[in-house]
């Protein structure tokens, strides 16, 4: 019965299987430290192989390199023996939800989700922390120390003396900001599905940075766009005032997207006010068309110039299919199209050709529009014939690369909802929720936040939900970075932003629950998790390094202060099960015995988990019974070594479907 490894996933070897299935016989094995066999690259063989395409040393080439950057990469591989440990107390509707909302440093975190969420996260939006020079929360211990970057960037010499100044213009302001993101945005990649997206919100000081590593890790080919938001005007500024801020767009592959030929559209601004008013219209004036297109017209020309729902006005005709425009472009776009006869339906006559070709490359594709009411003729054939559009019947628009957003506006909506003015210029919900929208984020799918501040993206994905009724999930991951002492938080009772984004959620969740007329179908929880040190006592991984008084000392080899609970999500993590997945727990043979996405009967479990001790061969033949897809105990909690080596044979008998392991 094998044992579970019960940490993250070693990303070098995973890499290593990767180049195995292109290059099998480059991939040996070698003997790691502990004495393990693992996988190892011959570069040797492979350079041979690649002589004509190595570019090594000092030859030039294009790419992204900051002092610090082999310890991202590195950073961003090593395997992590950790754990998250569930906070049923921080969660909100802990059994029924599909939400996550994680405590810890998203680096780990990012480790921890990577074969539960592999490829399963359909957006990634993330707001890091801008670049102000300052040390980062995430310390992590490949972020360069002072003297050593000074020293790998030649501005120091081996004794410290000084060689050239260290001005924030170069160096150290930016590796350190380099480092911290460059092996997150690298294990985000792998969560994100082949048709996802991510979307990364910055400032100028790092724009270019961000970009950069964005190219590197998704591609520049992947970049859809760098949209501009006008958040503020600074009225204090010396020279200019930037009020402004970026989100990087970019897909996991835009080829993808573009051989299932998605499109990416948003409805016009009031189209649903607009939709709300005509039916209104149609019912007041019993369907009288004259009538309703003057009320129709006269409500929009009373618009202000500037009002956003004013080029609605412009589907000035209507119908009973709606509102309707007849004045569209009939010629091929950028012209050389074709120049077909076409016969006018009234005078027979054929119509004038437009210069640039028809729009339609064929006769019948022509005519087919015509009989749709999408291509309308004039009183003869003199007058070109125009493309018709009905507002209702519309695809939507292409989402502009401006937008104004105003901070304060969102700064008041955050402290409307939470009391008081708990944190900084948070992002705006309703951006957040636009965007998902917008990028086809749809049922099931799950939008991830590693940098999730007061929990906007949270909020966004509710309000998303409760649109267009839709079951979106999210994660949110958040370090537990202290609140200011003396902030309006603190007073507030709001020890760490974590603590803080957590009300927040549960704030918006009420909200919703109290307005939404579909509260019933709305996910409105998420499960709090903290991530914490492994449930495995030491001795679990180093055995080779235990002497025979560690030995005695931890008889055993799992924390006294960890609960069943604990043990089963990190199993969870650790085979990849879904960790929003039903769980319930039952009584079999005085033991408590815990299914995974089982029936009512405990039957087609994902997972059974037993972590009692004295199990007995009776409790495992009703487990086997139950025929789950797999199955874990502790290693030490079988009532007789008979009882142990009797587990795999037993589930051979009654299921040999079942993946048997321990911890």
């Amino acid at each position: 019965m094998d044992k579970l490894k019960m940490h993250s996933p070693d990303l070098s070897q995973a890499n290593i299987e990767k180049i195995k299935l292109l290059f099998p016989n480059f991939v040996t094995e070698v003997k790691g430290e502990n004495g393990e066999i693992k996988l190892a690259v011959d570069f040797d063989l492979l350079k041979q192989e690649l002589s004509d395409s190595i570019v090594e040393g000092p030859q030039e080439r294009y790419h992204l390199n900051w002092p610090g950057k082999r310890e991202a990469v590195i950073a961003a591989n090593t395997p992590v023996s950790k754990t998250l440990r569930p906070c049923i107390e921080d969660s909100y509707c802990f059994s029924d939800t599909k939400n996550l909302f994680i405590e810890g440093d998203n680096l780990d975190a990012l480790k921890l989700l990577q074969e539960t969420y592999l490829g399963k996260v359909k957006l990634i939006y993330i707001d890091p922390p801008y670049n102000t020079g300052k040390d980062f929360i995430y310390r992590d211990n490949f972020v360069e120390g002072s003297s050593s970057f000074l020293l790998k960037s030649n501005q120091i010499d081996k004794d410290l003396n000084q060689l050239k100044v260290n001005q924030e213009t170069n160096g150290r302001f930016h590796s350190d900001w380099l480092s911290m993101m460059y092996p997150r945005i690298k294990l985000a990649y792998n969560l994100l599905n082949d048709d996802g997206f991510i979307v990364a919100s910055i400032d100028d000081a790092e724009v270019a940075n961000l970009i950069a590593i964005m190219d590197e890790v998704y591609g520049s080919e992947n970049q859809l766009a760098v949209l501009v938001w006008d958040k503020n005007r600074k009225n204090d500024a010396k020279f200019f005032s930037v009020g402004h801020e970026y989100m990087l767009v970019y897909a996991k592959n835009k080829a993808l997207l573009k051989d299932n030929k998605v499109e990416l559209r948003e409805p016009k601004a009031g189209i649903s006010e607009a939709k709300e008013l005509f039916d209104q219209l149609l019912l007041e004036h019993e369907h009288d068309l004259e009538l309703v297109q003057s009320e129709w017209r006269r409500h929009y020309n009373q618009l202000p110039k500037d009002h956003p729902h004013k080029k609605i006005g412009r589907f000035s005709k209507v119908s009973e299919k709606g509102p309707f425009r007849d004045d569209g472009n009939i010629s091929w776009p950028g012209g050389g199209g074709p120049k077909y006869e076409v016969i006018h339906p009234v005078t027979k006559k054929p119509c004038k050709v437009p210069d640039g070709g028809w729009r339609y490359s064929k006769p019948e594709r022509f005519w087919e529009e015509v009989e749709a009411g999408k291509v309308v003729f004039g009183d003869d054939e003199t007058t070109l014939p125009r493309q018709c559009r009905y507002l209702f019947e519309s695809e939507g628009q292409v989402m502009t690369s401006v937008h104004y957003s105003y901070a304060q506006t969102s700064s008041m909506d955050f402290e409307k909802l939470m009391g008081a003015k708990v944190f900084e210029n948070p992002k705006n919900y309703k951006d957040i929720s636009r965007l998902i929208k917008y990028l086809n984020v749809g049922d099931g799918d799950t939008v991830l936040d590693f940098f999730g501040g007061s929990g906007t993206t949270a909020h966004a994905v509710f309000e998303a939900n409760a649109f267009d009724s839709k079951d979106r999930n999210f994660i949110i991951v958040q370090i537990p970075e202290n609140t200011p002492d003396n902030s309006v938080a603190r007073k507030k009772g709001y020890q760490s932003i974590a603590e803080l984004s957590r009300a927040r959620i549960k704030k918006s969740a009420k909200k919703y629950l109290s307005q939404s007329e579909t509260s019933d179908t709305l996910d409105l929880g998420f499960r709090a998790f903290k991530i914490d040190s492994s449930n495995m006592s030491d001795v679990y991984y180093r055995p080779d390094q235990a002497n025979q008084a560690d030995m005695f000392a931890q008889v055993q080899n799992i924390k006294e202060d960890r609960t069943d609970e604990d043990l089963l999500f990190q199993v969870l993590l650790d085979w990849g099960v879904g960790l929003t997945l039903p769980i319930s727990k039952q009584q079999i043979s005085s033991k408590d015995v815990f299914f995974v996405n089982a029936d009512d009967a405990g039957e087609g479990a994902d997972l059974i988990a037993c972590f009692a001790s004295d199990i007995s061969n009776e409790l495992i033949k009703t487990i086997a019974e139950k025929q789950p897809l797999r199955v874990v105990f502790r290693d030490d909690g079988f009532a007789t070594d008979a009882v142990k080596i009797n587990v795999e044979q037993i589930f051979k008998q009654v299921s040999p479907i079942t993946d048997v392991k321990s911890i």
